[in-house]
């Protein structure tokens, strides 16, 4: 688990991982912001190996995110291309949801509601 502190320096970002029925889970909680981004980016990374099929992001805990947390996504989203997987996004929390929605990305990335419903994608 990594620990970065956020854009207000008392709300820090950890991510955690799991695996589940052949998908990799990524948790991240705290601000995906340009300080947090690149554990996040690690995190996926280290879970994304070529057996795993699908990598599911669980944004429930993450309550902001500038553009380089979508970036982090949107690099997110090809890797899980290259590595023949399938990505998806849960959980959104409705500022975090907003932003894939104003820039579009909401046609682009698959979002679910919870990890269970992303489980059966």
């Amino acid at each position: 688990m990594a620990d970065l502190r956020g854009r207000s320096g008392s709300e820090a970002l950890q991510v955690k991982s799991e695996l589940r029925d052949g998908a990799a889970i990524v948790r991240p909680i705290g601000d995906v912001d340009l300080t947090g981004s690149p554990t996040l980016k690690m995190e996926i990374r280290k879970v994304a190996t070529g057996s795993v099929k699908l990598l599911i992001i669980d944004l429930g805990g993450v309550s902001y995110m500038d553009s380089s947390g979508v970036a982090t996504l949107v690099e997110a989203m090809q890797l899980a291309r290259r590595g023949q997987m399938k990505l998806v996004l849960c959980s959104l929390q409705p500022k975090v949801k907003s932003i894939f929605e104003i820039a579009r990305l909401d046609t682009v990335f698959t979002i679910v509601d919870t990890v269970e419903t992303a489980l059966t994608r």
